[in-house]
């Protein structure tokens, strides 16, 4: 799997919906799965299979 970069554009409440930089797709995501501090307009990075803030 590649490394990817998205943005976290809204969150429902355990859930977070992010968006590739590029906009070609979305995710549905748990919000347990991303680090500590995000919200929404945060910028993530995706890189053996975790998540950090850039």
């Amino acid at each position: 799997m590649e490394p990817k970069d998205y943005i976290l554009t809204k969150i429902e409440g355990e859930y977070a919906t992010l968006r590739e930089l590029d906009g070609t797709n979305e995710l549905f995501i748990a919000m347990a799965l991303l680090p500590p501090g995000s919200d929404v307009g945060c910028k993530l990075h995706f890189e053996n299979f975790e998540y950090s803030i850039v």
